[in-house]
């Protein structure tokens, strides 16, 4: 998923057609709530394989994942291309 696609267009009907600042602030308020939803989805599965997998299982994830007893954690990208 892209997360600057939408808002761009939403942003460009904004500003080059006829919207209302409620219908823009309401169709921006639904990308955030649709966002968040994602974003919770996305974290609860990192919970659930926690509570399946042996502890070294989990280890190995977190390393996979950038995590390591020798270094700092790393924000991952999952929309890299």
């Amino acid at each position: 998923m892209k997360n600057s696609v939408f808002p761009i267009k939403v942003w460009v009907v904004a500003v080059f057609a006829v919207v209302s600042e409620q219908q823009l602030k309401a169709a921006t308020q639904t990308i955030g709530e649709t966002q968040a939803r994602l974003r919770n989805a996305h974290l609860r599965y990192h919970l659930q394989a926690r509570a399946i997998l042996q502890p070294s299982q989990i280890r190995r994830y977190a390393e996979l994942r950038g995590y390591g007893a020798d270094r700092a954690p790393v924000h991952h990208k999952h929309n890299q291309e």
